[in-house]
């Protein structure tokens, strides 16, 4: 594979470790209480708003999944629109889809897709930005690094709103990598304001992997398992170890992280929940035995487990789906297949073991592509308009929702912003919108600036 940072030149290879951002810091357990929760559940049904959900998997995109070689093709526009691939026919009649999700053409029936989604960050970190926390960011530069004053991802607004001192799985997890990680981080993926306790659980590592133990589940080396305890001696011992005890925008919340890393690393619910090898290797190969696959799979798990939201972040080789060119050869021979088959794999898993009423998942990213195709045979940067996925957590099936012009380039009706996808998802969970939480100077925020898609419910 050529370069990918060549793809993509805002883009530059890093020469900071990933691992040394997460030997401790990356460990967020929630051990909170309930009533923050429960206050706003209640209210939301008093509303008329009683969730349809209790768990969500986010699948990001990251670097701008091409709609129009996807879920939103236009087969009769010209070649330089139609691009190189066929489209097939699906379970729902008058709907197509590229040639190569032919697992998901033949489900299309219990999926919803809303295909008029537009803003107007054309920056992978501001655009993901967006996608992932539904606030239209203040700047629009590749290099938008992620800060305490963030407004927060949703799972961690889900952990902010869960105070479960009894509860033994963490309410957010993020895997397998973090996106776009070097010299700056990609806003959105954090807490924020609401303070590092909140961060997910980031379980770096491949589930792909034979040697797959998620290293933040297993107690690092230089702590006595007979100190377990000890809570006051392993927070010491955490503190010694980590590599983020020397970073300024670390030190804030260490105390937090390192109570809530000795909860996780001794919780056997937990690491029961990442122990993917108990899955028979039919269902593995279902999913697809690649990365992304593997992690679908463990984001089933975790849900069943009882984790809230789960995020699993497509991006290997920092390209994603960031097509600048080669777009038809990427697609075609990764990032299609990966999509067709773990997309498939995992609403047939939810609905085999009574978990798809119960679990919402979407799949989105920083933005779509261009509707004209470049001299590199590729697509670039187009947020004016993309496709969300959405299926369970009690999303209508075989629903198209908004349509995009002939070019697929902008909204043709219904349009939406990713403030009203962030909206739709705390409508599932029974959230109002409009419940506020306070950012670091105590000022009030609703969780969402968007209205929920009722439509796509009920």
């Amino acid at each position: 594979m050529s370069d990918p940072h060549a793809a993509c030149p805002d883009y530059r290879r890093s020469a900071v470790s990933r691992r040394s951002m997460l030997k401790i810091g990356a460990a967020g357990l929630a051990g909170l209480s309930l009533p923050g929760l429960l206050k706003a559940e209640k209210s939301a049904k008093v509303a008329g708003r009683q969730a349809t959900a209790k768990s969500v998997i986010l699948l990001f995109q990251f670097g701008g999944a091409s709609h129009l070689d996807s879920f939103d093709p236009k087969p009769t526009g010209p070649a330089e629109i139609r691009g190189e691939f066929k489209t097939i026919p699906t379970k729902v009649p008058g709907y197509l889809v590229t040639e190569h999700l032919p697992k998901l053409a033949t489900r299309a029936d219990k999926y919803a897709v809303v295909r008029s989604v537009r803003h107007s960050k054309g920056s992978h970190n501001s655009g993901a930005y967006y996608s992932l926390v539904g606030r239209e960011p203040l700047i629009d530069i590749v290099t938008a690094n992620a800060s305490a004053t963030d407004f927060p991802h949703p799972g961690s607004i889900v952990d902010h709103l869960t105070a479960d001192s009894h509860r033994t799985v963490p309410a957010s997890v993020a895997l397998p990598w973090m996106i776009a990680d070097g010299p700056f981080r990609t806003p959105g993926e954090f807490a924020g304001f609401l303070g590092k306790m909140h961060d997910p659980l980031w379980a770096i590592g491949d589930p792909n992997s034979p040697s797959f133990n998620v290293s933040e589940l297993v107690l690092p080396d230089g702590i006595d398992v007979k100190r377990v305890a000890d809570r006051t001696a392993i927070r010491d011992d955490l503190a010694r170890l980590s590599r983020l005890a020397d970073r300024a925008d670390a030190v804030k919340g260490m105390h937090d992280y390192q109570a809530r890393a000795v909860d996780l690393l001794t919780s056997p619910q937990t690491r029961q929940a990442f122990a993917i090898n108990e899955e028979s290797a039919a269902l593995r190969d279902r999913y697809g035995r690649n990365t992304y696959g593997q992690s679908c799979l463990v984001a089933r798990r975790l849900v069943e487990a009882g984790v809230r939201f789960v995020t699993v972040y497509y991006s290997p080789g920092i390209i994603g789906w960031d097509t600048h060119k080669d777009n038809f050869s990427t697609l075609k021979n990764s990032r299609l297949p990966h999509t067709d088959a773990a997309l498939s794999a995992l609403l047939d898993d939810l609905t085999d073991r009574g978990l798809i009423d119960d679990t919402l998942v979407y799949w989105t990213g920083d933005f779509g592509r261009t509707p004209k195709i470049n001299k590199d045979a590729g697509r670039d940067h187009w947020p004016a308009c993309q496709s969300v996925v959405m299926f369970g957590g009690g999303v209508r099936g075989g629903l198209q929702y908004g349509t995009s012009d002939t070019r697929g380039a902008y909204p043709r009706d219904n349009p939406l912003r990713p403030d009203d996808i962030t909206a739709t998802i705390f409508h599932a969970l029974g959230l109002d919108p409009a419940t506020e939480i306070r950012d670091q100077l105590r000022r009030p925020m609703p969780i969402s600036a968007g209205h929920p898609i009722k439509a796509l419910f009920g």
